[in-house]
């Protein structure tokens, strides 16, 4: 069965230890969707691409058509990896601004893994103060482990970086096999939960 993952990573420069990170689990994540016989697509949104159309959407209401079909690419999608710098102990405003011009209801039931960086390991809490929770208000089902990356872990070699592709590994399992999982996503069949006609017409 194929499967799509989409990727919206949210730095703000180029190259960007956000896009980084965001690779890495991607890697992971397609690796682990193959071992478990998914065919896989990879859907990449860089934010910042997007940044002025994101705005311009929030101000006007709705989006130029190629924000909106980023918004599609993220709807259809089976599974989800976002990716956040760290600002003030928090995520961006970009990204918070790319899940507000998000219809509300696009992520519900979509498993998410969640992951940021910043430049040290003391803002790893940003993970559980502020992105689960938004993604519990958006109702979409984030796995267990989320991933958190400081400049430190970018080292070469040595027990942080080791720990950190640990982290990569286990929380790219955990959405492969919630992703495998779940309903496939796109549109709803108007018709799959029809009640027969005969049915209707004897008042049942």
């Amino acid at each position: 069965m194929k499967r799509t993952v989409a990727v919206v990573s949210t730095g703000l420069r180029l190259p960007s230890s956000t896009r980084l990170l965001a690779d890495r689990l991607t890697d992971a994540a397609r690796s682990e969707l193959e071992r478990l016989g998914s065919q896989v697509e990879i859907v990449v949104v860089e934010a910042r691409d997007h940044a002025h159309d994101l705005v311009n959407h929030l101000m006007a209401g709705y989006p130029s058509p190629e924000l909106q079909g980023v918004f599609d690419s993220v709807a259809k999608a089976d599974g989800l990896i976002a990716v956040t710098p760290t600002f003030n102990a928090s995520y961006s405003g970009l990204f918070k601004l790319f899940f507000d011009c998000l219809d509300d209801t696009v992520l519900t039931d979509k498993p998410v893994l969640i992951a940021a960086t910043g430049g040290t390991g003391r803002h790893s809490l940003v993970l559980e103060h502020a992105l689960r929770p938004m993604f519990t208000h958006l109702h979409a089902m984030t796995v267990p482990t989320a991933v958190y990356a400081a400049t430190e872990d970018w080292g070469s070699g040595g027990d942080s970086q080791g720990a950190l592709l640990k982290r990569v590994a286990r929380a790219a399992r955990e959405l492969a096999v919630a992703t495998s999982r779940s309903e496939p996503s796109g549109p709803a069949d108007p018709y799959r939960d029809h009640v027969p006609f005969e049915q209707l017409l004897g008042g049942k």
